[in-house]
């Protein structure tokens, strides 16, 4: 209870006080105090008295209003924090000045009280009160009602600094609070008779599942605010402060103005939208547009299944995503046409997560004496900006988050085990016996050999190496002697046993390493490492070069639906899960045994076909000898691809034999190889054509850029703008400035 000065002190600030007994209630007749104050001395007494256990405040005197925020009808206290940092700065967004405004105080349950003056007040009302609660989470205090005096003040002003606010103020923060309340309501009803049977997905059904509602009202709405559950929506022109909501899990509108075609206090569906907008109510015209238009189906599909697959021209597709099952194509694809990803990118991240989950478990033989892992270096090559790692997280988020669950696991056991191994022997005997737990972690970022080499001798399926930026991993590599990092690389990916004998190092040893890379680089950083001494050594040949053609795009209102989110991210855990429990063999030695994958009769015709054919290039006297190079790593690559997307297939489908590569999966490989190879061709020739530039403006630093660009335009007139424009440090526009001078004889 407040000391009885500064009660006091609250009277001279003409605020109406009366005294609180037990369980928070005046103890005195105080209707009275809503129209007049307690003199000083009178008040002193009830306050001496020992049935006084608390000060409290008359609403409604002098206009005095208070919201109280109620927040022990949330259990748990990250839930009553969440709400209420939402809730104050809705306020502040809402409320121009807010802190200077509003005195807020916090309650002893956690809750808060926010008080004000105002000319126009009500009685006490109840406002929000949140879904499967019975008690308001919001309520306010005016006239007839009193709060409990706290000491705990939130806001720079106290209790004899209330302000009074103007109407329209009062009015934004009563609306502001009210947008936490769950109303009950029906859906507008959609009277459509329909020959569909129970378990088809019905058009509007469909369409409500795969159709943002601000694809349909986006042009009249805006959101100004983004809650919890809910978006707060504003009409354009309209003058008051919020126009509605749409709800974040049903996607349905409800609106508070009058001022629209759409109903207002009812929950409209998406599709409801769609027909009054373009339909004027009439649902069975609306029905059967959508019917036509793709939505809905008479035949139930699998849950698995993705709904919609977007449209994408043929000549877009540079990555060949038909390797993979349709389910996966139709994600990518979603991906690509509402988040701008690259086709390219993600679909290299797909083969690279996939070989970190099957790992060792399997390994193919293409003959006696040959078998293959499943391990891959892929580096994709673009410039800041592109949205290298954006793509690649769209693909590998499931398993990054599994990553993590597994090193949360450690942690939490690891902590168990040192708390048992420090128990004494007594102690020991009574408890449950804690066993050292085993590093499960399998994705990681920067870390040292050292450590990478310890961690994969415990998760020994597979340690994929994901880096933002490859650029500090080639500098590694960039010399080669005796137990450098490039001589370990280079071991790890043709599956040789490596160890380290460092002085740093603990003795460490993998007898059978399976490091997949993955990681984005720019093209000028790529062109330093592209050198002939990396050819020589093999480092070069070995990456999977990943360098489309982009461009940055415009903002896209497209939206992927969090179903196809979902499913995705399940998916994958499945795969994860079923390669782990199901695929992975163990000897009694709790080592594992790689189960041996063949090909078909079939796949082995088609792979004799490529190999052979691989061979006539290498022989060819038409081929670029600094090309030749890298095939023979692409008759090493080949297999992987095969048995790569063998057991992705048979995962996805269920059906073939994974233990048996088939010929559509030999051939799918083929084709990702071709990619992979005009992949290295295009970086090839690019790498050249910047050395030739460069040497060619060494030779002319004494020349303005004009004549400099002049001298090489007149070598080769397709040379690439963008590029000369970043070598010589001036823009696109000025080099087409200078092309315009010189065929104009300037």
């Amino acid at each position: 209870m407040i000391k009885l000065e500064k009660a006091r002190q609250l009277i001279d600030s003409n605020l109406s006080l009366i005294p609180i007994g037990d369980s928070k209630i005046p103890w005195v007749k105080w209707k009275e105090y809503q129209t007049k104050i307690i003199g000083k001395d009178k008040f002193s007494e009830y306050y001496l008295n020992d049935k006084t256990k608390g000060i409290g405040i008359c609403t409604g005197y002098d206009n005095l209003e208070v919201i109280d925020i109620d927040l022990k009808v949330l259990k748990v206290l990250k839930e009553q924090q969440d709400f209420w940092n939402e809730l104050i700065s809705f306020l502040k967004d809402n409320i121009d000045d807010f802190d200077n405004k509003f005195v807020i105080y916090k309650t002893v349950n956690n809750g808060y009280h926010i008080l004000y003056k105002c000319a126009k007040i009500e009685g006490n009302l109840k406002i929000a009160k949140l879904k499967g609660h019975k008690e308001a989470i919001i309520e306010s205090r005016g006239i007839g009602g009193y709060v409990f005096v706290y000491e705990n003040q939130v806001s720079k002003n106290s209790y004899t600094e209330i302000k009074e606010i103007s109407e329209g103020e009062r009015e934004t923060l009563i609306g502001c609070c009210k947008y936490f309340n769950y109303t009950e309501v029906d859906i507008i009803a959609q009277p459509i008779k329909t020959d569909f049977n129970e378990l088809s997905i019905k058009p509007w059904d469909d369409y409500n599942a795969k159709t943002s509602m601000f694809d349909i009202v986006g042009d009249e709405f805006k959101i100004i605010k983004t809650l919890s559950d809910k978006y707060i929506i504003l009409r354009h022109g309209a003058t008051s402060a919020h126009s509605g909501y749409v709800y974040t899990n049903s996607n349905c509108m409800y609106l508070f103005t009058t001022g629209t075609s759409y109903p207002h206090e009812k929950l409209t569906t998406p599709f409801a939208a769609y027909t009054i907008r373009y339909f004027n109510g009439d649902f069975k015209a609306a029905a059967k547009d959508i019917y036509n238009k793709g939505f809905g189906s008479r035949i139930v599909k699998e849950p698995k299944e993705l709904k919609e697959k977007p449209k994408l021209k043929t000549e877009d597709l540079i990555f060949p995503i038909d390797i993979f099952p349709e389910q996966i194509q139709n994600y990518i694809l979603q991906c690509n046409t509402t988040l701008d990803s690259s086709i390219d990118y993600m679909g290299c991240a797909f083969i690279w997560m996939s070989s970190v989950m099957i790992g060792n478990s399997l390994e193919i033989q293409t003959k006696v004496g040959w078998k293959e892992n499943v391990n891959l270096w892929i580096a994709v090559v673009g410039k800041a900006g592109l949205g290298k790692t954006p793509s690649i997280n769209n693909i590998i988020f499931p398993l990054m988050k599994q990553n993590n669950k597994e090193v949360k696991q450690f942690i939490k056991q690891n902590e168990k085990y040192f708390e048992y191994i420090s128990k004494d022997k007594e102690d020991k005997k009574n408890t449950e016996i804690i066993r050292k737990p085993v590093k499960s972690q399998f994705i990681v970022n920067d870390i040292t050999l050292e450590a990478l080499v310890d961690l994969h001798e415990e998760s020994d399926n597979a340690i994929g190496v994901f880096k933002d930026e490859l650029a500090g991993w080639f500098k590694d590599m960039n010399k080669y002697r005796a137990g450098s990092d490039l001589e370990f690389w280079l071991s790890s990916w043709s599956g040789k046993s490596v160890s380290l004998n460092r002085k740093t190092a603990k003795s460490s040893f993998v007898e059978k390493p399976l490091i997949p890379v993955l990681g984005g680089i720019q093209p000028s950083i790529l062109n330093i490492f592209y050198t002939d001494e990396n050819k020589d050594n093999g480092f070069i040949d070995r990456m999977l070069l990943c360098y489309p053609d982009l461009v940055i795009e415009n903002y896209n209102d497209k939206e992927m639906s969090t179903e196809v989110l979902e499913w995705y991210s399940s998916a994958i855990i499945e795969m994860y899960d079923t390669i782990k429990n199901q695929v992975i063999k163990r000897n009694i030695e709790d080592e594992i045994e790689p189960q041996t994958v063949k090909f078909s009769a079939e796949a082995n015709v088609e792979w004799k076909r490529i190999f052979n054919e691989i061979t006539s290039i290498q022989n060819s006297h038409d081929e670029n000898e600094y090309m030749k190079s890298m095939l023979p790593k692409q008759k090493s690559y080949i297999p992987r691809f095969a048995l790569l997307i063998n057991t992705i297939d048979g995962l996805f489908t269920g059906q073939g034999n994974m233990l048996k590569v088939s010929k559509e999966s030999i051939l799918k490989a083929e084709k990702l190889s071709k990619y992979f190879i005009a992949m290295a061709k295009k970086i090839k020739i690019n790498t050249v054509e910047k050395h030739e530039i460069k040497k060619t403006l060494d030779l002319n630093t004494n020349k303005s850029n004009k004549e400099k660009f002049a001298i090489l335009f007149k070598e080769n007139p397709d040379l690439n703008r963008t590029e000369i424009g970043e070598m010589l440090n001036v823009s696109r526009r000025t080099i087409q400035n200078y092309i315009t001078e010189i065929e104009n004889g300037k």
